[in-house]
């Protein structure tokens, strides 16, 4: 069984940054790729940023350089780093690890609130 926690989200100014985290535990198994997504309000789930076991990333245009993905050495916890936050950068964001033979996982979601 394998659990994603999220954490770090909140209220901020535009502008300001906040640095999320996901903590993964459980049967990881090989793990393909890690990536944060997001749901606005009245909006699907999209992409934010995922970042693959070889180290390689890519982002959403919406976020690129304002918004980093990382990981810790152990490949068990995720991070994003979001700086210049926008009001459009609201919404709940999600965690999802994927392994190469047991699926795609999903965290409860932590939710980022950007006031203008």
């Amino acid at each position: 069984q394998v659990q994603l926690v999220e954490s770090g989200g909140g209220l901020v100014q535009a502008g300001g940054s906040l640095r999320l985290s996901c903590a993964a535990s459980g049967s990881l198994g090989i793990v393909n790729a890690m990536g944060w997504y997001r749901q606005g309000p009245g909006k699907q789930r999209e992409r934010v940023a995922v970042i693959t076991t070889s180290g390689g990333s890519n982002y959403a245009d919406s976020v690129k350089g304002r918004f980093t993905i990382s990981r810790d050495n152990f490949k068990t916890t995720l991070y994003l780093q979001m700086n210049t936050l926008k009001p459009e950068d609201t919404g709940v964001y999600y965690c999802n690890l994927v392994t190469m033979f047991s699926g795609s996982y999903w965290g409860q979601g932590t939710q980022v609130t950007v006031s203008s």
